[in-house]
Formats: structure tokens, C-alpha cells, sequence
């Protein structure tokens, strides 16, 4: 047996058990057509923690309405993409979308970019005291502003360095073309290590890099691995500098439209979907780092306690800088949210 043929069993495998985990995402109730249908647009893979919270966000959905009400999920960018999605959502194109939280910024929430700065989270329970907690329905309330409401969030982990070489010191990152989503936040950490950031789309980003358009990028590994970076990324560094987490939000006017008792349904199916997403982030990304172990087709690099230290201390600027676009109220309430045991 090859090597390409062993990496598509392999591969084949590692879907065919995430798929286990939203088995019962098949129509049960195929032959009654939906009084209501919810468009649930999302940029990433079914087999991430966002397409497999969706995919369950549907089932419960389906099975608890008795079929009644029906969700469609577009998976991939199928409908919209990085740059388009939410504009989709506010002209009601579409009902449901599930964005990163870096991208409520440039849609007048700069609050949200907190989530952006790098190195502030020591691990995943330090982000959920932020969005389980009141600071983080602060946030949300904020987005009727835009026409939004903002139903959750949750997690898909901490963010990885990629590129064609390993990327451990600040040095190593000099000159590098990255691939970065449109945020301010991650756009200065890339200029701080002396990298130029290039905002692209998600779904682009395999293709920027496989022809030469950018270098390098960051990623939690379940993207790396689910969007088949490791075909065209020589080497993965794990940095874990930053956070890439989403909030699912819908269109304000469709939400008031449904009955009370639809939105308790969907609130509740959605609240349930979403703690399964974050009891799964992290064990996702570990399978994804064993699948690229076993592929063999990039090389993956652990910082030392120095090598993270030094980059910690080269982005340290991007904190001070951005403080005051985020909001000093914002950031006084994050540290004391941060402090909290």
C-alpha cells in the first residue's frame, strides 16, 4: 500500500468517526415539508466543531419541533463567505450565521477584538469566565446596534503558526506574507513580528497558500487539517497565541417575527449544540494533530519556554496599542474577569 493511499484511508477514517458524533443528523422527518425554515450559513468544514455544532443544532431542532421546523445547513461558504456573511445576515439574506469574533469589529463592534489580542488566555477556562460569564452578555447585548442578537458562543481552541519554514522566534516571522482574518488586532500582532498581514477570505486561504499569494497563516489545528493545509504548509508551529472562538447570531427583525414558544425552541436546541461544541473543541483538535502526525506531510514544532516567552514579549506593544479602540471600560472588565479563580 503507498503512502497517498494509506493518507486517504487514514483521512477516511478520522471523518468517518467525527461523523459519529452527528449520526442522527439525517432528516427524520423528510416527508413533511417545514412550516418555517432557519438558513444556517457557516464558512469552515462539516467535521470542525462549528460544522458538527450546526449539524446538531439541526437534529434537535427537527426532532423537538416534531419537523415543523426546519434547518438548512450550508456549510463550506456554500452561500457567503469571511466577507459577506454578516451583511447576508443583516439583509436577512440568510437567518443564522456563526462568525469568528474577530469579525464583529469592522462592523462597528470593536469590543469584540478583545478576543484578538494575543497571548491573553492561558487555556480555555480562562476564555469561558469571559463568554459564560456577564462580560460576555455584555457583548451580546450591545449587538441589537447592528440589527443582530446574539444568541451564544463557543470555542473551536487556540490559533497555530503555519508556513514553509518553523516559526518559533520573532525573526523567523520577518518578511513572511500571513493570512490573517480582517482584524485590526491579529493585522498589528502579524506587523509586531514583523510579518505583513494579508486579510483573506477562509475559504481562499488553501489556494493563497498553495500558489505562492501568502507564506504562511494561523489556525486553530482542526481547520489546519480539515481545509488540507498540511498539502501546501511545510511546517506547523504550535504557538497557541491566540483564540478563535464564534457567537452565533441572527437577524434581529426575523427573531422577533417567530413565536415566543419557536425561539424557547431554538434558544434551547442551539444552548445544547453549543455545549456540545465546546466539550469537543479541544479533543478535535488533538485528533486533527494526530491525523497530521500520521500523514506525515508536515512538520510539526513545540516552542520551548523561552520561544514562547519571546514571542509573547515581541506582541506585548499590541495590547497598549489597541487598547483604546477596544474601549478602556472593556478592558478594565476583561482583566477583572481574567483575575477571577
Amino acid at each position: 500500500m503507498d503512502r497517498q493511499t494509506q493518507f486517504s484511508i487514514s483521512r477516511r477514517a478520522w471523518l468517518t468517526a467525527l461523523a459519529g458524533a452527528t449520526a442522527s443528523a439525517k432528516p427524520v422527518f423528510g416527508a413533511i415539508k417545514p412550516d418555517i425554515t432557519l438558513r444556517f450559513s457557516h464558512v469552515v468544514a462539516e467535521e470542525t466543531p462549528k460544522g458538527l455544532a450546526a449539524n446538531r443544532f439541526k437534529v434537535l431542532v427537527e426532532q423537538r419541533s416534531g419537523g415543523r421546523i426546519g434547518v438548512q445547513v450550508y456549510p463550506n461558504a456554500q452561500l457567503y463567505g469571511d466577507h459577506d456573511e454578516m451583511q447576508a445576515l443583516q439583509l436577512g439574506a440568510v437567518d443564522l450565521v456563526a462568525p469568528s469574533l474577530s469579525k464583529f469589529g469592522r462592523i462597528g463592534l470593536p469590543e469584540f477584538e478583545l478576543f484578538d489580542l494575543p497571548f491573553l488566555f492561558d487555556d480555555l477556562n480562562a476564555v469561558r469566565r469571559i463568554t459564560l460569564g456577564p462580560l460576555g452578555q455584555k457583548l451580546l447585548q450591545g449587538l441589537p446596534r447592528q440589527g443582530l442578537v446574539g444568541l451564544g458562543f463557543f470555542d473551536n481552541g487556540f490559533k497555530q503558526m503555519s508556513a514553509s519554514r518553523p516559526l518559533l522566534e520573532p525573526k523567523d516571522f520577518v518578511g513572511l506574507r500571513m493570512r490573517v482574518q480582517a482584524s485590526r488586532v491579529i493585522a498589528a500582532q502579524m506587523r509586531a513580528l514583523g510579518a505583513r498581514p494579508v486579510t483573506l477570505a477562509f475559504s481562499e486561504t488553501r489556494r493563497a497558500l498553495a500558489t505562492g499569494v501568502v507564506d504562511g497563516t494561523e489556525n486553530p489545528v482542526s481547520n489546519f487539517w480539515t481545509q488540507s493545509m498540511h498539502e501546501v504548509q511545510s511546517d506547523l508551529s504550535l504557538t497557541e497565541h491566540g483564540y478563535l472562538g464564534y457567537a452565533v447570531v441572527t437577524n434581529q427583525r426575523f427573531w422577533h417575527h417567530l413565536q415566543a414558544t419557536d425561539r424557547a425552541l431554538i434558544n434551547q436546541a442551539l444552548q445544547e449544540a453549543l455545549t456540545f461544541a465546546n466539550q469537543i473543541a479541544d479533543a478535535q483538535n488533538d485528533q486533527a494533530l494526530q491525523a497530521l502526525r500520521q500523514a506525515g506531510t508536515t512538520r510539526i514544532h513545540r516552542l520551548n519556554t523561552g520561544q514562547r516567552a519571546r514571542l509573547r514579549q515581541a506582541v506585548q506593544p499590541v495590547q497598549h496599542q489597541l487598547a483604546s479602540r477596544i474601549g478602556p471600560r472593556w478592558m478594565k472588565d476583561l482583566e477583572q474577569a481574567l483575575r477571577q479563580a
